[in-house]
Parts: structure tokens; sequence; C-alpha cells
């Protein structure tokens, strides 16, 4: 049977994938710098008699595995280069070299994985009709988001998919499971800048100054509304403020105040009314304190939605890979994440690959200097997306 087929490949190429892995761990690079990721990536496709298409959105890299009867349908598969701004801590071989970043979101797990994946395929091209291509993104932690510097770059065209899966780490999931939810999954992200702008002066005379520290918390604790008593209780939203900088000192009101915050949405229709609620409520609100401001609110990746059927379908396919006991359903997420460009194009299914084990302390959630996997979860990620994606084409 072919899912025996994928199985022991998974297990064969498992040593290797933890290398690659590992060189990748402790080499990363930040959104779109990853050149090195990117020729390590090209290097061990073409070792595989794989000829990528380099330079795609700068960074990023495609390529294509051929079944028999090429052109019938095509399914893509995605992962993720960049890592984060953050300095591991954790003592091991394969430890962060590059000072002050780290794979602290799993994307050499991801990278990995598809490298492991396009083994599986590249053995297997007699018995799948189709055709999967491989997407490599730069770019996922940071706006504007790789995904869409790829869609704009043609890497859904010449061939385009009829459908796309994503795989991610998930350290809340033991590993040998996986994790679907049909649907909206994830929040759109925005990020919003403010800065209050006063008039500075000395702490015991505040008559002659306009403090824009306090316009600040006035701002801060007003917006809060926009959740409260704007957003329907039926949908899911956050607005959270993780930044406040004034530079003043226990006697000096500072001239200015910033602010940074983040906001996340379920529904677009909403995310733009909020986006005015917002900055009208800035304005008016430091206005009506004497004070001036800048807001600018950057708008990031849209809502996630993955589509029901192929979610089905996919899920159907990981119960038979895994059996039923190892599939597991997702809670609604308001986390983000710029596969959502992706399921705003075609049928999409991102699907969360479980990574904790608590016997070997592995269990820290992603963006901590903790981060890490059980490397066991590397094996079930490569045969998962090669038996996803052929049961897809097979569809």
């Amino acid at each position: 049977m072919l899912k025996d087929k994928i199985h022991q490949l998974a297990r064969e190429n498992a040593g290797e994938i933890i290398a690659v892995r590992r060189h990748l761990h402790a080499h990363p690079e930040l959104s779109y710098q990853e050149h090195k990721t990117a020729a390590y990536v090209a290097e061990q496709l073409k070792a595989m008699g794989i000829t990528p298409k380099e330079g795609v959105a700068e960074t990023g890299l495609t390529a294509t595995i051929e079944g028999k009867n090429p052109t019938s349908k095509v399914v893509a598969l995605r992962a993720d280069l960049d890592a984060l701004p953050i300095t591991e801590v954790n003592d091991v071989p394969y430890k962060s070299k590059n000072e002050g970043i780290m794979h602290a979101c799993g994307h050499d797990v991801h990278t990995s994985s598809l490298l492991g994946t396009a083994r599986i395929l590249s053995a297997l091209t007699e018995e799948f009709e189709g055709t999967v291509k491989l997407l490599f993104q730069p770019g996922e932690e940071q706006n504007p988001g790789g995904a869409s510097l790829m869609i704009k770059a043609g890497a859904l065209e010449n061939p385009t998919p009829t459908a796309i899966l994503g795989q991610h780490v998930m350290p809340l999931i033991p590993v040998g499971k996986v994790g679907f939810r049909p649907g909206m999954y994830m929040a759109s992200a925005d990020e919003i800048y403010i800065t209050i702008k006063g008039k500075g002066g000395h702490g015991a005379a505040p008559e002659l100054t306009i403090d824009p520290v306090l316009i600040a918390s006035h701002v801060i604790v007003a917006l809060q509304q926009v959740i409260s008593r704007n957003a329907s209780p039926k949908t899911p939203t956050v607005l959270t403020f993780g930044k406040v900088a004034a530079n003043g000192a226990t006697n000096i009101i500072p001239q200015e105040v910033t602010l940074a915050g983040t906001f996340r949405a379920m529904n677009e229709e909403w995310r733009a009314k909020a986006h005015d609620i917002i900055i009208n409520m800035v304005k008016n609100l430091t206005a009506s304190m004497g004070g001036d401001c800048d807001i600018e609110i950057d708008k990031g990746y849209p809502y996630l939605e993955n589509d029901p059927s192929l979610t089905a379908r996919s899920r159907a396919a990981a119960e038979a890979y895994l059996g039923k006991e190892n599939v597991v359903d997702l809670d609604l997420t308001l986390g983000a994440e710029d596969f959502a460009y992706y399921t705003h194009e075609m049928p999409a299914c991102f699907y969360r690959l479980g990574t904790r084990n608590e016997k070997k302390g592995i269990t820290s959630y992603v963006h901590t200097p903790t981060f890490d996997i059980d490397e066991d979860a590397l094996e079930v990620g490569t045969g998962m997306m090669a038996w996803l994606a052929l049961e897809e084409l097979q569809h």
C-alpha cells in the first residue's frame, strides 16, 4: 500500500531530516534575510534531482515534483524559512550560532519537514498522478508577510494549484498527534503605532504643561471600549498595547509618549470599522485634553480560513495515516499567520503538528527562548505532508 511505503520512507529518512533540521536551527536568519537558508534548501533539493526556482520574492523558492500525467492536478505544500529576534537559552548541540536570532517558532521544522516530504515524493513519482508544488517562503514573522510577496511574485502560477496545505508546530499537542479545524481558525493582525504629543515641563508645575503621559493613559483605557462596547460579543477580537514609552523622569513631564499595540479580528468588515473607531477615538480624546497625536495602523495579515471540504478530506486522510486517536480538534485562536493570504486565494488547510513531550521536558511554547521540539515529530511531519498531498491529488 502507498501509505505503508510513505511510512517506511519517512522512517528511513528520519535521521537525515533531523540533521537538516539541526543545521537550520543552528543557522537561523531573520525575516527577508534568509539568503543562506534559501541556498541550503536549494542545495538539498538539487541533491534530490529537483531543480528549484530560486529568488522568488528574493529569498523564497518554489519547486515541483511531477508524477504521471503531471497536468491532471496540482497541490501545493508550504514551509517558511525565517527565524525570530530571540536569544536562545537551550543547552543543545544545535543551539543557534547567530547571536540574538533563534528558530523559536518552528520554521526550521517546517522547512526540514517539507524537504523530507520532497524526498518521499521523489521516490514515489511512479505511484501518483499530478504535480506537487513546494513553496519555501520568506518573512512569515514580519509584515507584509512573505506569503503575500510570494503570491505577487507568481508562486501560485505555472502551474496553478487547486489546493494548498500548510503544517505548523504546536507545542500544546503531544508528539505523534496532529490537529485540524475547519472554517475560521486564526485572526487578522494589525499593528497600531500612536504618538501622543503634549508640552513637557517640570513635574511640580503641571499647570504649565500638557501632560502626554496622562493623555496616553486615558487613551489606553478608552480604547478598550472598542472591544467592550463596539465589537459584537459573538465576534472574537482583541486590542492589546504591549509597549508604552515616556522618556520623562520622576519630576519631568516629557514632550511625547509613544504607544504600540496589536489589533486582532476574525471578520474583515468589523476589522475595517474598528480601524476607523480607533483612529477617531484617539484623535478626539487627545484633542479634548489639549494634545495632538499621530496614529498609524499598519494593516497586517488577514484572518485565516480553512476550506471546510479540503480540511475534512485532510483530516480523514490524517486519521487513516496516524489513527483516529492521534487526530485532535483545534480551538479557535487569535494568533495570526501569513498562510492566511493563501487561504484567500484558493482552498487551503492549515493544520498543526504535535511536538510536545513532557517526559523529555519539551513543553515550552513558541516565541520563547526555551522552545524546542521532540524530533520524533519530523518523521510524522514528513510522512503526513506526503500522504495528504497524494490523497488530495486523487480527489
